[in-house]
């Protein structure tokens, strides 16, 4: 029979087990930090109706929908967590409690070209409260301290939570009269590390702005120091638009909470260059980096925006979130060398049977597994040197030798596979759990 080569679709990851194990335990961590401040689970279909799930969408993102027909219904794999929780919430406008606090972590499907870092299949780890008519802004402060626990935890140190509001960037930019441009100009500005200030001039010139409020616009998103002080010279700025100093008092708001919620100052700044090219966000937005690895770019960003779900309700539903892209932060943790450093093993122990007589190791087995000790059984005919070398290739930390003996004198022989220490003790599940606990 012709056999059919293996292969996997590009764009989407497999990994070794002992890959996945890592890859779990960070999916675990993001779980449980996002747990700990009261986040709700939630989990929305894969496929959605076409025109539910492409109500907003357009452009390149309509692009990219994985799209088909089954019968006569026409379908779409979601492309991110966002539009599906829209969805729900205005679904279920009702049935919720306000403000709505959810979680959701899952995969999402664009059809873009395969790259180095970005898939077609990758997951998603999102965060968002949504308010019913209105939301507080300490909403948003409390949420930098949700990435600095995630990312704590994770086990990074050096990061920095870069915080900017768009209403600030919006009435800078209407102040200096370019009203009609504002979307466009905060676009540039967000690409202004990876293409350089000279090129953002250059796309200013060509959009017809004067070189004169050019200098102004670059020494307006140049503006450095504590976040104290930058408040302190935007106010001294004397700009009358409303929106921008609606902008600067959230700014200063988030900024005058964030300490409270036990962020340390080097983990947080105020960065007026960060203006997330969406056109979705209208406050605060997010954008968090990895200070010894720049190139790695934004590992978490989100920020607030006025009404999550204007195109399926006429309910106005603020809401503030964020992202983290587990698939494209694993890639790139992966090739820097920077993987949390976790145990292969999923078993605490491995029993070993010397004997035909596989009931006594079953029961031991059965026991351990009661009382939470994740446990394997080898039960493949191999030498002794074989089923250990097993055990360590596994990196399984306890190993469980069973023979005659013991099952004659009603005993274990436990081997720590780390120090070589071997003991024997009685078949007592409080004396095995002593051993395994040390």
């Amino acid at each position: 029979m012709e056999k059919i080569e293996p292969r996997t679709l590009a764009g989407f990851m497999e990994l070794l087990p002992e890959e996945q194990v890592i890859f779990n335990y960070m999916k675990d961590t993001i779980r449980k930090s996002y747990e700990k401040f009261g986040f709700l689970p939630l989990d929305t279909p894969v496929i959605e109706y076409s025109e539910v799930l492409l109500a907003k969408a357009g452009g390149e993102t309509e692009k990219q929908i994985y799209r088909f027909t089954k019968g006569d219904t026409d379908l779409s794999l979601r492309f991110d967590l966002t539009v599906p929780l829209a969805k729900f919430v205005a679904q279920n406008l009702y049935n919720l409690s306000y403000p709505f606090r959810r979680y959701q972590i899952g995969k999402v499907f664009r059809g873009e070209r395969p790259q180095k870092g970005r898939y077609r299949e990758f997951y998603q780890c999102d965060i968002d409260i949504i308010g019913d008519g209105e939301l507080s802004v300490l909403n948003d402060a409390e949420i930098p301290s949700v990435i600095y626990t995630t990312f704590k935890n994770l086990g990074f140190n050096n990061f920095t939570i870069r915080v900017n509001n768009r209403k600030v960037l919006g009435g800078f930019f209407a102040e200096l009269g370019y009203e009609d441009k504002i979307a466009d100009i905060l676009r540039i500005i967000d690409k202004v590390e990876k293409i350089g200030i000279d090129t953002v001039k250059e796309i200013f010139v060509d959009m017809g702005i004067s070189s004169e409020n050019i200098d102004k616009i670059i020494d307006f998103i140049s503006i450095k120091g504590t976040p104290a002080e930058i408040i302190t010279k935007l106010r001294s700025l004397n700009v009358k638009n409303e929106l921008f100093n609606t902008g600067v008092d959230e700014l200063e708001a988030v900024s005058n909470n964030v300490e409270s919620f036990g962020l340390p100052s080097n983990n947080y700044k105020i960065d007026l260059t960060i203006a997330r090219g969406l056109d979705y966000y209208t406050g605060t937005v997010y954008e968090t980096v990895l200070n010894d690895y720049p190139q790695i770019g934004s590992v978490c960003s989100g920020g607030r925006y006025d009404n999550l779900a204007e195109f399926y309700t006429n309910k106005k539903l603020p809401g503030v979130g964020i992202s983290i892209g587990l698939t494209r932060l694993f890639y790139q943790l992966k090739e820097a060398g920077l993987l949390p450093k976790v145990s292969k093993s999923i078993a605490k122990t491995m029993i070993i049977p010397m004997t035909n007589d596989m009931e006594y190791c079953i029961k031991i087995a059965t026991e351990l597994r009661n009382n939470d000790i994740n446990t394997e059984i080898y039960y493949n005919e191999k030498s002794l040197k074989g089923k250990f070398n097993y055990a360590n290739k596994l990196e399984i930390p306890f190993v469980i030798v069973i023979g005659e003996d013991e099952i004659n004198t009603n005993s274990v022989t436990i081997k720590n596979m780390a120090t070589g220490e071997q003991v024997k003790v009685n078949n007592d599940i409080s004396e095995i759990l002593k051993v395994l606990e040390n």
